[in-house]
Parts: structure tokens; sequence; C-alpha cells
């Protein structure tokens, strides 16, 4: 893989941009913490720390402060030392590349810039300790399962920041799918114990930093300042505890990250740095007094042109530039000083809060040469670390083509562990709509399944019966109880990482309008004082909710310590008579799922399982605890999903 470093290089002289060599002469001065004055003199530094001890020594400083273009910054502190200064096309900022060598300490120092006009601003900054080795920043596997949340519709655990007279949105209406409910950081934290207890090991919430939109802003992904928490959410405080808290019950935070594009109101839209910040910048620039949607180069959304060999460089152009929506402007990551702010931003926030892992949004509409040395950059700095990547293509092509070791026909490498399993999602609903017949119905499940000599790895996909943007699992199954259980079943067997979005354990639906967002993500039942129904206590739950619960906490939780579901050896044989059977095989542990079709009792033989070796043993039904002997036949007597174990706790 070709160094982070060389590649920003490349860039800079390719772009000619203006550089400044410095230089310092390092002083043996130490400014102790305890003497030095600091200072705040600059509008803004991001990121606003750094570490010492990382691999990279580089770090590069966005400064933005009036009339700073032509600064030169001084810093006399051992072990770092001023490299380069780049100024912008805008006069309000300046961008500095720091070396921080290994003799550096942890601790703070003053950067002192010297304007043209010969005045001088000072600003503290501060290098911390690592609170761990890289090594130890461990992510997400097939050991786990991830709860996800959209967490303004979770549960309110702080009232009083649910309107904040700073940002433009100051409306809060429950009654208005699309309007902010109040759900909030405190809100998870204070149900971590339901988490746990239901036999989740890992959290993602949507994206919680701030989102300053004049509406539509409770869901997180227009963000319009990457290193802050969205006040009516939280401070950074309660970010950290919530990490913290998580991890002491042991389940990972994951951090849901945007690299493709911010929020209309990001601060930086209003004054930008280059010329070329954002994609479509002069289009911008020139319809800013009347934006509106329809002056907006929107994404064609053609994502099958990063892999097309036929592809028109037009094509590709309109989607990887063109905007998400209007309110989402297309970030620029061929601009180097945009490609590594982006890629510090993310190993800020895992150095921050101990992330144990990140879910990169709308993965293939960014450059994908960025995109693959985005992800190659935190996983050479963390390399137990795991990154996953929503690409919404139901073709196992496209999806392989993202995962990190495939061999793709160009050459490229994404450098990315997880992408997600929509095709196989799509398989698993259509095989239990569909009728049964020679190519329908579970045959869906099985060649789904199949697909998987494509994947460089599959047991690193993530699946899933539902998530944020798509109609919940009860709806796309017609509200059938027991297909649901099937799909569930099925999901927290397979050679995968599954994702669970909150409120699928009590059948939360959106029949009532499929495909809508705001019904998507409704608010969880006993999040907010006053519900008359409560999930997390099961006080108003009707029996088929609580036994829905029942069901998936049970799976979860025997999911936990199960080496064959982890690890395994998987082996599946084809459906016959509207019944598919699944094996899940290590030393010591075999997993048997069988999905049924049938309405009416049937009989199956067992004697076509002979190769798993089987025959005598006793097993137990991981959901009823109930006994079974493995001999010649086994008599189905509804439809669903039978779970059995060879283990006997």
């Amino acid at each position: 893989m070709i160094k982070v470093s060389s590649i920003f290089i490349l860039f800079f002289v390719a772009l000619n941009l203006p550089m400044i060599q410095l230089d310092n002469n390092h002083s043996t001065e130490y400014q102790k913490n305890s003497l030095m004055i600091e200072h705040q003199d600059i509008e803004r530094v991001e990121p606003a720390n750094w570490w010492v001890g990382f691999k990279n020594p580089e770090l590069q400083l966005l400064v933005k402060h009036p009339n700073i273009s032509g600064a030169i910054p001084k810093i006399k502190y051992p072990g770092v030392s001023v490299k380069k200064v780049h100024n912008a096309d805008s006069p309000n900022y300046l961008f500095v590349d720091l070396i921080i060598d290994k003799s550096a300490k942890a601790g703070k120092f003053n950067i002192v810039f010297k304007l043209k006009d010969g005045s001088e601003k000072i600003q503290t900054y501060e290098l911390k300790s690592r609170t761990k080795p890289a090594d130890k920043y461990v992510g997400f596997n097939s050991s786990d399962v991830i709860y996800l949340i959209t967490p303004d519709r979770f549960s309110n655990g702080e009232p009083s920041n649910d309107i904040h007279e700073n940002l433009l949105e100051k409306t809060i209406d429950r009654s208005d799918n699309y309007a902010r409910h109040g759900g909030d950081i405190k809100g998870i934290t204070n149900h971590l114990d339901y988490i746990h207890d239901m036999g989740f090991t890992a959290i993602w919430p949507c994206p919680l930093l701030t989102n300053d939109m004049p509406s539509g802003s409770y869901h997180g992904y227009a963000m319009t300042d990457f290193y802050e928490i969205d006040p009516r959410f939280g401070t950074m405080t309660e970010y950290l505890e919530l990490a913290d808290k998580a991890r002491a019950k042991g389940m990972k935070l994951i951090m849901d990250q945007v690299a493709n594009h911010c929020g209309l109101e990001h601060w930086w839209m209003k004054d930008l740095p280059f010329k070329d910040w954002v994609n479509y910048q002069k289009n911008f620039e020139e319809n800013l007094d009347s934006w509106d949607k329809k002056s907006t180069i929107t994404s064609n959304h053609r994502r099958t042109s990063n892999q097309d060999i036929y592809s028109s460089k037009k094509d590709k152009e309109e989607m990887s530039d063109g905007w998400f929506v209007s309110g989402m402007p297309d970030l620029n990551q061929r601009n180097p000083f945009m490609a590594k702010y982006i890629i510090q931003n993310s190993i800020w926030w895992i150095e921050t809060a101990g992330l144990g892992g990140i879910r990169q949004d709308t993965y293939p509409y960014s450059d994908k040469d960025f995109m693959s040395l985005w992800a190659g950059a935190i996983m050479e700095q963390y390399p137990n670390f795991s990154i996953v990547g929503e690409e919404w293509s139901y073709n196992p092509l496209i999806v392989g083509y993202w995962q990190k070791g495939a061999k793709n026909r160009d050459g490229y490498q994404s450098n990315l562990k997880s992408p997600m399993d929509f095709p196989l999602q799509r398989n698993i609903v259509n095989a239990l709509n569909e009728s049964e017949n020679w190519d329908t119905g579970l045959v869906k499940m099985y060649e789904g399944l199949a697909n998987d000599f494509h994947y460089a790895k599959p047991k690193d996909l993530m699946i899933f019966p539902d998530n944020h943007d798509m109609s919940r699992i009860f709806t796309q199954l017609k509200e059938d109880v027991l297909n649901t259980k099937a799909a569930l079943g099925y999901i927290l067997t397979l050679p995968r990482i599954p994702q669970i979005y909150y409120g699928t354990e009590i059948l939360m639906n959106d029949t009532a309008n499929p495909g809508d967002h705001g019904l998507i993500r409704t608010d969880f039942p006993g999040g907010w004082d006053g519900d008359s129904v409560n999930a997390f206590t099961g006080e108003g739950l009707t029996d088929t909710q609580k036994d829905m619960q029942r069901f998936v906490s049970k799976m979860l939780n025997y999911r936990k310590n199960s080496k064959a579901i982890h690890d395994g050896k998987t082996l599946h044989f084809a459906p016959i008579d509207g019944v598919y059977t699944l094996f899940r095989i290590i030393e010591g542990e075999t997993v048997v799922v069988i999905v049924n079709k049938n309405t009416e009792p049937i009989t199956v033989n067992l004697n076509r399982y002979d190769e798993i070796g089987l025959n005598g043993k006793t097993l137990k039904n991981i959901i009823t605890n109930e006994t079974f002997t493995w001999e010649d036949n086994i008599t189905l007597t509804s439809k669903g999903i039978t779970l059995f174990t060879t283990k006997a706790n």
C-alpha cells in the first residue's frame, strides 16, 4: 500500500499549491503546563488537540481566523516542528503541517502566529498521551451483534436539552415524524442494561454530531460540525460516558461517520477555504442568493459506474461529484486538504472515544481512491479495528468489490473490512414471502448464501433484517410473526456480523405507510415519560411482542457464547418440500437451523444429513430448552424456524 504521506506529497505537487518551507530552530526551553499562560486567540483550530506516539508523525492543522493567510506560525516545544504552511484561496484560512516526532511528550504549548501586519496571535495547543496501544482498539467481528439506534427516537434521558437557542431547528413535536422528538445520548446510556441484557454486544447510534439545519435535523446525516456533539443530543462528556459505560458492560461503541457530504449550514459553507473544497462549488457560489433544489446538481446514483468497464466519464463524475440532496454539499476528497481533514477527523474520534468501530455512510458516493486511502490510514494505525461501509446494492458482485482482499479486475483495493450484505437481506425477504417452487421461495436463501464464494471474507460482511432507511422487517414480511422469527433466527446464525434495528425485537413496523422514513424511525415505547407502553420493562406490550422480545433475547444470549456461530464451518442443504436446513459446526458444538414454510405438519427424513454426524445425539432447542434425539426423522408441526444445539448448557 502507498504510504499516506507519499500520496499527499503527490497531491501537493499536482495541484501546485502554495507552500512555505520553514526553518525552525527547536528551543530546548520547555513551557511547563503549570507556568504557561494559555491563549485562545484563533477563531478555530482543527483538530483541537492531538496525541503523541502515532506511527505517522504528521499532523495538519486547519486554522481559521480573519486574514490569517500569510501568517508565520512558530512553535517552541521539544519534538514538535512546523514542516510547511499552506495558504488557502480564502484569506481566512491557513493549513499548518506539523511533525510530532517520537521524542515529543504530552503537554501544552503555544503556537505563535505572526501576521502580515506584524501583530501576533497565540493559540495554546495540547498533545495528549494515548490511553492504550493501537492494537488494543478491537473492532466488531462475527462474535458481535450490533444494536442500531436512531438516537432522537430511542429515549429522552435529558428533556432540558431538547431545544437549543443557538440552533436553527427549535421545535419538538412527537406527532410529526420528521421533527425532532428529543431522544438523546443520556437516553441510550440510561438503557444500557436493557441493551446488554437483550444480548447485544455493540451499539451503533446514527450520527450524533451537530446538524444545525432548519428542518429534518433529527437523523444526523447533514453534519454542520465534524468535531462537535449536537447539544440537543448532549455533551462530549455524555458521549464519552456512553462509550465508557458500554465498554464496562463488554459492549463496543460504533460511530456513524459521513465522508461524502456535510450539511448546507456547515460553518465552512459561508467561507470555503479552497475553490474546490466541495464538488460543483462554482455552481453553488453563483446561485448562493437563490439556492434551492433547482440549482443543485445531484448525484445520478449510478453506483455501478465505480466498477463498470464501459462507464462514461460523465456518468462517473455525476455519480461521485453530484450532491446527495440539495441540503448536503458533496465534499471533494480529491482536494488533499479535505482528504487529510476527513482522515484526521476519523482518527481523532477513535482516539477520543475509544471507538469499537466506524460505520461509513454512502460509501460508494465518495471518490473511491480516497476511500481506499481513508480506510487504509485507519487500519494501518489500528490493525484490529473494524469499518463497515454502506453500499446499497443487491448485486453481490458490487458489494464484494468493496471488501479488502477482493480480486478486482481493475486492481482496486478498498482496505474496507465489512461491506453491508444487502443482497442476502433481500434474498431472505423474498424467500419467506414467495410461494415454494423450483426457482422461488427458500431457494432464494440457499442460493443467496451460495454467493459467498465471491466474497474475500464472508463472515466479515454485515447482515441485517432492516435498518433506518428501509421498511421494518415485520412490514417487509407482511406482518407474519413466524416468518419474522425465521428471518431473525437465520440471520443470527449465519457466518456474518448481524445488525438489528431498535424496535425490531418488539415488532415495530411502518405498515401504515411502507418505506416512510419518519414512520420507520418511530419512537421506542417507554423512552419518554408518560408513555403508556414501556418496552424496556414489558409494561403494555402485547403477548406477541413479549414473545418476540424473548425470542430475540434468547437467541442473542446463546449466540454470545457460541463458537460454532462465531467461527464454525457452515454447511447447508438445498431446500426440499418447503424445508431448508443449515448447520454451523465446530469441535464440541453443532448448531442446527431448520426453516419450514409448510403450514401443515411435515415429517423430515434426517438420514439426508448423515454427513453432519448427529445420529443418536441429544440436541436442545435453543429457544424452548426442549430436548430432541437425532434419529431417523423429525416432525415439524408448524411453519417457522427451529434452532437446535448439541451444547448441554
